[in-house]
């Protein structure tokens, strides 16, 4: 048996006022998102993503890019993850 390890990304975006709603029906539909939500604060939309590498989570970050009224975005690839942490 074959242990998949996949690279895990958050990215904060931020788009053009009023073009928040727009820019995440557009990134839902990329595979490797596997969350997209609007926030409010400093960004727009916090996205996670899953691929099977760095070079994929690249590969995402570049349709994101291509997305109309996508102004920025920061990532931040995952270290170390915990897994399925719960308090008690």
């Amino acid at each position: 048996m074959h242990n998949l390890i996949m690279t895990l990304a958050f990215v904060l975006l931020n788009c053009d006022i009023g073009a928040e709603k727009s820019v995440l029906f557009s990134m839902r539909s990329i595979s490797g998102v596997s969350e997209a939500v609007g926030v409010s604060g400093i960004y727009d939309i916090v996205a996670k993503l899953r691929a099977d590498s760095n070079d994929g989570i690249t590969s995402i970050l570049r349709k994101f890019h291509l997305i109309a009224h996508v102004r920025s975005c920061s990532t931040m690839i995952v270290a170390e993850e915990l897994g399925n942490w719960q308090s008690g």
